[in-house]
């Protein structure tokens, strides 16, 4: 364990003198947080300190001592990653600095700069702009980890660190950091980092919430403004306008998926709190501004068309002559009072607090209207600059984020959906026959008749079954709150487990019957985006055909038309994993896209893409970048959205610097890919790629399925992975299964993704790639072996596929993964699965070794394997641990003795997970 610590972790000199961080040194930031956490541990558990100096026998400590030095080990892969995040962020500031920002990948100056060495004309800049939507959506999938307040000492670490970095600081000032470091250090220690309960979806909710206070208010709008400086450098002669493309969607408190807990009270309530912490956030906002605008008539006279605003602002606020005597001459504080004061009520509003007879902001619209003849009047008066600089970075983030922070939408299952409309079929009927299949024709039917009916009144749910009424009183939320809330507080309806058309259809009823359509009668236009989602492979195949039938159906189309143009389609990364395994899983998604895209041309309705990724590479986790890069031509065209799962979202958007440089990578991969995909050669088809893909597609499925249908497959799982004791982790409302049944298929792909993770088997990453491959090559021969070179060199998908297949292998262990094996008390069922995992495991690295030519795996990924080379000593020591507290903890028949070993076991599984950086 000791290397995987910093060289000098091992001394024990008392007196450590931390260095300056200077240049782009990992180590030297390494043992500051080292000595730090060395000096906390030696002060409350100096039994520890050799835990971290990698010479403690783990395995004889009491279950309490156990759990608290993984508990250190945990703590100090946080560190580790905090070290990570910061020398990163110094390295690029060293790129720009050094080279400039066109040199710094990922940026807009990057993408625009290639632009015009393309010759790419700015009118075809206007156009993406005009019709770039990104939309990253923050689900509360259950694979964080760390509490919130965990998260915030972090951050606080973070920040320290950066100040460390800093010259200026005298020998004094810089105790005193190191002081305040070891202090938050110390504060992590005697946290607890587990959820002692499981959480609320309102303790969900301020888990997503949290990383817009903390960067995402102020990060976001500084994007746009990277994106207007670039274009204004390598456009010059161009005036572009720069809409709100880029906002964030939310799943959290709108997930009814298999989670009992979302209810139309519950999202009424998370509507609430979403939409009061952007309006809080502009009060500072427009208060900061108050206190900066104190510009004088008698030094800058006001413009008279300012003026006249301010006077109309001034009447309706019923305190006109209050106002002018607390600013006297001061017109645009007067103004911002005006504002302010129509902000405060509007809060007070949503605290169901309201004002009496104050005037008040009834959408975002108003707010940002009021901002930009701010904006106009200082920009008239001859001050451009504190318009843009000060007032238009407040009106960016008005328009970004609204009267609701996030577009929430709303997800349910076709089990849920079907169920609710059967019982409106039934409702109101003198027999008792039962409706039609779902797969009968006449069900369609009845859904067009009902869809083309005129609505006669509200339909009352009272009678309906509970679980019906709920499902349609959620659809009549969605109505109410986009009325009293904001226009976009929603996002859309995304249907998961669609099989067909009419499982669409019978969404658009369900809008219709709660009275969601924009028209009376309730035949013309649904106003909220339904977006089927796609996710075994069976479904992609499915989605072609579906989606051309749906796109011929009048009301669909005028609804489209109405939302905007364009039909969003959801696809599943994960569950088509579980169904076919990794090269199946990435050629099908592949595929389907392609083949929707066209559809989509051919009906004249483009349809826009919702990738619903995680975060680890099992379930379409990786570098987002080369991520987008590798997805179908045309499939894009400014239009993405993608799911933030997790411990992505405290990655990425934990801390300032690396929040805007995720955002800014992700909405310049997509601007690179609308300009490029279409145009640039290495994106034409190659025919000969995609017969090859589809033949790899088919035998690694074949190796995968007969995996995973084995039938002990199950009982093995259970038993050599901690599938089971991950639930009582607590790190999501929901619960692992939809329907609650003891089977594979209703297994959910988070918890199936992280339990193989932990047992380091990690099957779901590459299992069958190696069959695949040699299949391949007992066809084709030689002349496979080279065509498997070309595509490695030239095509984007393959590569992809293969380096994160590489990247995974480099987490198994076998020794370990046979360790966990011997949990599995049946050895017939324990040797034969593990013979399985074992032979595939090898095929597989001898494979990609033979297409990459490198001599071992993932050889020309050095930093990765460096960074992972920091991590493993560890993270193999607590499998091995965590092996035995399995044992124990599942033989232990002493309640209290069970429960102190399931607190170190615990611990054990999301150490590791700390240690991937990724659960599920």
């Amino acid at each position: 364990m000791n290397h995987a610590l910093p060289v000098s972790a091992g001394a024990a000199d008392q007196s450590f003198a931390p260095p300056v961080i200077t240049g782009t040194s990992f180590r030297e930031a390494i043992d500051i947080l080292f000595h730090s956490l060395l000096d906390v541990c030696r002060r409350h558990e100096p039994e520890l300190e050799g835990v971290l100096h990698g010479n403690a026998n783990i395995s004889a400590f009491s279950p309490e001592r156990m759990a608290r030095a993984l508990q250190v080990q945990g703590i100090w892969f946080q560190l580790i990653s905090i070290a990570e995040q910061n020398t990163a962020m110094r390295r690029r500031r060293h790129v720009e600095r050094t080279e400039g920002r066109h040199a710094l990948r990922g940026s807009f100056s990057a993408v625009l700069a290639e632009a015009v060495r393309r010759r790419i004309p700015a009118r075809e800049i206007h156009a993406l702009l005009k019709d770039l939507r990104i939309r990253p959506t923050l689900t509360a999938h259950p694979t964080e980890g760390k509490r919130v307040t965990v998260l915030e000492k972090f951050r606080r670490i973070y920040l320290l660190l950066r100040e460390l970095e800093l010259p200026r600081w005298t020998e004094r000032e810089r105790t005193g950091l190191m002081a305040d470091l070891r202090d938050q250090i110390e504060l992590v220690w005697m946290t607890g980092e587990l959820h002692l309960e499981k959480p609320s979806v309102e303790q969900e909710v301020a888990w997503g919430l949290h990383f817009f206070d903390e960067t995402l208010f102020e990060m976001l709008p500084e994007v746009m403004v990277s994106l207007e400086e670039s274009l204004r450098e390598y456009y010059p002669d161009e005036t572009f306008e720069v809409p709100a493309f880029f906002q964030f969607g939310s799943w959290i408190g709108g997930d009814r998926d298999g989670n009992p807990f979302v209810t139309a009270a519950v999202t009424r309530q998370t509507l609430r709190r979403n939409a009061l912490a952007s309006m809080r956030r502009y009060r500072d906002g427009v208060t900061h501004l108050g206190r900066m605008l104190s510009i004088s008539e008698r030094s800058l006279p006001a413009p008279a068309s300012f003026k006249a605003e301010l006077a109309r602002q001034l009447a309706a606020s019923g305190d006109a002559r209050g106002i002018a005597r607390r600013n006297p001459g001061e017109v645009y504080r007067q103004y911002l009072t005006c504002i302010l004061r129509k902000l405060e009520a509007t809060i007070a509003r949503n605290e169901g607090d309201a004002i009496t007879g104050a005037p008040d902001y009834s959408d975002a619209d108003e707010l940002i209207n009021d901002l930009r003849t701010l904006e106009q009047g200082l920009t008239d008066a001859k001050c451009p600059s504190l318009a843009v600089d000060l007032v238009r970075p407040v009106r960016r983030m008005v328009e970004i984020f609204r009267f609701s922070t996030v577009r929430l939408d709303i997800r349910e299952n076709t089990t849920r959906t079907t169920r609710a409309l059967q019982a409106l079929w039934a409702q109101g009927r003198a027999d008792e026959a039962a409706p039609p299949d779902v797969a009968d024709p006449a069900w369609r039917d009845w859904l067009l008749e009902e869809l083309a009916r005129p609505l006669t009144g509200q339909r009352s749910f009272q009678s309906l079954p509970d679980e019906a009424r709920e499902t349609l009183e959620t659809f009549r939320l969605v109505g109410e709150m986009r009325a009293e809330l904001d226009r976009e507080a929603f996002g859309a309806f995304v249907l998961s487990m669609t099989h067909s058309v009419p499982d669409i259809l019978g969404v658009y009823l369900l809008a219709k019957e709660a009275g969601l359509f924009l028209d009376a009668a309730g035949i013309e236009i649904c106003p909220l985006p339904i977006v089927p989602l796609f996710e075994t492979i069976d479904d992609l195949r499915a989605a072609p055909q579906i989606m051309r039938d749906l796109l011929q159906i009048p009301l669909v189309r005028r609804s489209t038309r109405w939302q905007g143009g364009v039909q969003e389609v959801m696809i599943g990364y994960s569950d088509s994993n579980k169904d076919g395994g990794f090269v199946s899983s990435n050629w099908e998604l592949a595929k389907a896209q392609a083949k929707l895209t066209e559809i989509g041309r051919q009906a004249g309705v483009p349809i826009a893409f919702f990738h619903g990724r995680g975060g680890s590479v099992s379930r379409g986790g990786a570098p987002t970048g080369r991520a987008i890069a590798a997805q179908p031509p045309g499939s894009i065209r400014g239009r993405f959205r993608i799911t933030e799962q997790g411990e992505v979202v405290s990655f990425k958007y934990a801390n300032r610097g690396t929040a805007a440089y995720q955002m800014e990578l992700l909405a310049s991969s997509v601007f690179a890919h609308a300009l490029n995909s279409e145009r640039d050669p290495s994106f034409a088809p190659h025919p000969e790629f995609d017969d090859a893909l589809e033949a790899l597609s088919g035998a690694s499925r074949a190796a995968y399925v007969k995996l995973v249908s084995h039938p002990d497959l199950v009982t093995y799982f259970g038993a050599a992975s901690p599938l089971d004791e991950i639930a009582l982790l607590n790190i999501g409302s929901r619960p692992a299964r939809r329907f609650g049944a003891r089977s594979l298929s209703d297994l959910r792909a988070i918890p199936w993704v992280f339990a193989w993770s932990q047992n380091r088997h990690v099957v779901t990453g590459w299992y069958g790639v190696g069959s695949g491959l040699r299949s391949f090559l007992d066809v084709r021969g030689e002349g496979g072996a080279a065509l498997l070179r070309r595509m490695f060199a030239e095509s984007r998908l393959f590569r992809l596929v293969l380096d994160e297949v590489e990247k995974t292998l480099l987490t198994v262990d076998l020794a370990i993964a046979r360790d966990f094996a011997g949990l599995v008390e049946d050895a017939r069922i324990r040797d034969e699965i593990f013979s399985m995992i074992e032979a595939e495991y090898r095929l597989t690295c001898e494979m990609v070794m033979r297409v990459s030519g490198d001599g071992a795996v993932a050889e020309r990924f050095p930093q990765y394997r460096a960074r992972l080379a920091e991590r493993l000593p560890v993270i193999n020591q607590v499998s091995r641990e965590q092996v035995e507290l399995l044992r124990r903890f599942r033989g232990e028949t002493d309640e209290s003795r069970r429960e102190s070993f399931k607190s170190a076991l615990l611990l054990s599984i999301n150490c590791i997970a700390v240690g991937f950086g990724a659960t599920g």
